[in-house]
C-alpha cells in the first residue's frame, strides 16, 4: 500500500519555495453503483500543494482533522447530517461518509442520497481555515460545498460564507459571501475561477475585523473589506455535496477531503 505522506508546515514551507505562486494557474431499473474511488497512486508527489497557511506564515494548526483512520468521521470532530437534503431535496445521509486512506468521501447516488456534516472545533468568530478537496468527474447537479456557517444555524444577517463552491457549470468554483437575507437588493458579493476540481487544490478562507479574504492554492482570489457584509456571530466548518434536482437522471458522484485545518 501506497502510505500518503502527510508533511507538516517546516517541510512544505521548505518544498513550497521552489515553486511558483503564479502557477496557480428516467429511473432505471437497477440502483447504480457508486464509481469507483480513484487509487491512492494518483496523489501527486507533492500531495499537500501550496497552502495558504504555508506561503502566508499561519502558524501552527490548532484544530481540524487529518482524516488519519478508517471508518465513519469521527464523532468528537463532526455532526454527521442526518435527514432532508439540501433545499429538502433528497436525502443526506451519514452512511453516504467513509474515512479511509486518509480521506474522507461523501458520496451522491442517483437518487439524491448525498451527505453533509458540520465541525465540532472551531466554533468561533474570525480564524483561518484551509481545506484540500477534490471531486469525481460529477453530475451537474452534485454541488462539493465549503462554507463557514453560524453556530446557532441563525444569524440577523442571514451569514453564510463558501468558500468554495461549485454549482451547474463544473469547470468553475466560486465564493459567496452571505451578508443579508434573500430578498429585494443584493445581498451577496462573489468572486469565481475556472478549475479542474477534480484535481487536488487547497481552499482557504481568513475572516478578521478587517474582512475576508479567499485563496486556492495560496493565491488570493476573493476579497471583502465592508464591515457590514462581515458574519456578526461565530461560524464553523463545514463540508457538503448538495444535490440540486432537475427532473433529469442523476450520475453517481463523489468529494473527498484530504485534510480540515484551522489556524489562530
Amino acid at each position: 500500500m501506497l502510505l500518503k505522506r502527510k508533511l507538516h508546515a517546516a517541510a512544505i514551507a521548505a518544498a513550497v519555495l521552489t515553486l511558483a505562486v503564479g502557477n496557480l494557474t428516467g429511473r432505471t431499473t437497477e440502483r447504480p453503483q457508486i464509481p469507483a474511488l480513484p487509487s491512492e497512486l494518483a496523489v501527486t508527489a507533492a500531495p499537500n500543494g501550496l497552502q495558504a497557511a504555508v506561503l502566508r506564515g499561519w502558524g501552527p494548526v490548532v484544530a481540524g482533522d487529518e482524516f488519519s483512520y478508517t471508518g465513519a468521521p469521527d464523532p468528537r470532530k463532526w455532526k454527521v447530517y442526518d435527514g432532508p437534503g439540501h433545499a429538502g431535496k433528497g436525502v443526506r445521509s451519514p452512511k453516504a461518509w467513509k474515512v479511509g486512506k486518509g480521506v474522507a468521501t461523501v458520496s451522491g447516488d442517483a437518487y439524491g442520497t448525498t451527505g453533509g456534516m458540520s465541525a465540532r472545533f472551531a466554533r468561533q468568530k474570525y480564524g483561518r481555515w484551509e481545506v484540500r478537496m477534490r471531486t469525481s468527474v460529477r453530475d451537474p447537479k452534485y454541488h462539493p460545498v465549503l462554507l463557514l456557517w453560524p453556530n446557532d444555524n441563525t444569524s440577523s444577517n442571514c451569514a453564510e460564507v463558501d468558500y468554495a463552491e461549485s454549482l451547474a457549470d463544473t469547470t468553475l468554483i466560486k465564493f459567496f459571501l452571505h451578508y443579508a437575507c434573500p430578498g429585494p437588493g443584493r445581498y451577496q458579493s462573489q468572486a469565481a475561477r475556472k478549475i479542474d476540481t477534480t484535481k487536488w487544490h487547497n481552499y482557504a478562507v481568513q475572516w478578521n475585523s478587517a474582512g475576508i479574504t479567499g485563496y486556492i492554492d495560496g493565491a488570493v482570489w476573493f476579497t471583502d473589506t465592508d464591515p457590514a457584509h462581515l458574519p456578526r456571530v461565530g461560524m464553523h466548518q463545514t463540508l457538503q455535496l448538495d444535490w440540486v434536482p432537475t427532473g433529469k437522471p442523476t450520475k453517481p458522484s463523489w468529494m473527498q477531503v484530504d485534510w480540515v485545518r484551522v489556524y489562530r
